[in-house]
């Protein structure tokens, strides 16, 4: 299947025109031809079906074959909140798989022991638009810009999630599959290298997180991060 992806499409559209980017690697790269059938993405849960009419390398011109909504819906919105790694390849390799196995949306969080205060959020949206057309899937991440931690709290604050904050210091913690039920909305908190300061766990507490537990080793942010959305994953199977 030749996937496409698109957020200008709509299930009305019966003639659709895609932009140039698409067209180049449609015509020039893949040397798709009139005829040639190719699905259409438009991150919303629209899969469309469409038919080459006219293979122009800047303009293509498909004919709208069937629209499918809600393609590979999942039953639950997880919002993934992390602290972005000192190196950045480990963020992009975490948000291409969290991709993969699904999270609807994802806050990258600045926090007292951040070693990275800043993040692109133009190059994590590629990131998740090239892993939801690899893995078939028609619902793209909500990448949010990066925060302070003060200002996330407040900005949840009365949100109906089933918050959860996983961090390093002992104390008495649930595993995800004991904290929270299947088919809900939830809300994970990822601290960065040198984890959450003790202040920012009192203040997550206080504002309702249940402190989680992805197993007994110490993991770096980014495994922490993609063993809790495998969790979110199978709890909802």
């Amino acid at each position: 299947m030749h996937l496409f992806y698109t957020a200008d499409i709509e299930p009305h559209h019966t003639v659709f025109l895609l932009h140039e980017e698409e067209s180049k690697h449609a015509i020039r790269v893949l040397r798709l031809q009139t005829g040639d059938v190719i699905h259409l993405v438009d991150g919303r849960g629209g899969l469309y079906e469409t038919e080459i009419i006219d293979p122009h390398p800047k303009r293509t011109s498909l004919k709208v074959l069937h629209v499918q909504t809600q393609f590979g819906i999942q039953p639950y919105h997880l919002h993934m909140v992390v602290a972005p790694t000192k190196n950045m390849d480990r963020l992009e390799w975490f948000l291409e798989k969290a991709t993969e196995i699904g999270v609807q949306e994802f806050t990258p969080i600045i926090c007292e022991h951040s070693e990275r205060k800043e993040v692109k959020v133009e190059r994590l949206e590629k990131v998740a638009i090239s892993a939801m057309k690899q893995s078939l899937k028609a619902y793209l991440p909500q990448v949010n810009p990066a925060i302070p931690f003060n200002r996330f709290l407040q900005q949840i604050a009365g949100k109906d999630f089933s918050k959860g904050i996983a961090h390093c210091v002992d104390s008495e913690k649930k595993y995800i599959s004991n904290a929270f039920q299947p088919k809900a909305n939830y809300l994970l908190l990822i601290g960065p290298e040198g984890d959450f300061s003790e202040k920012e766990i009192s203040q997550a507490l206080d504002a309702g997180f249940i402190p989680i537990s992805l197993g007994e080793a110490r993991l770096r942010t980014e495994t922490a991060a993609l063993a809790a959305v495998l969790e979110i994953s199978l709890l909802n199977r």
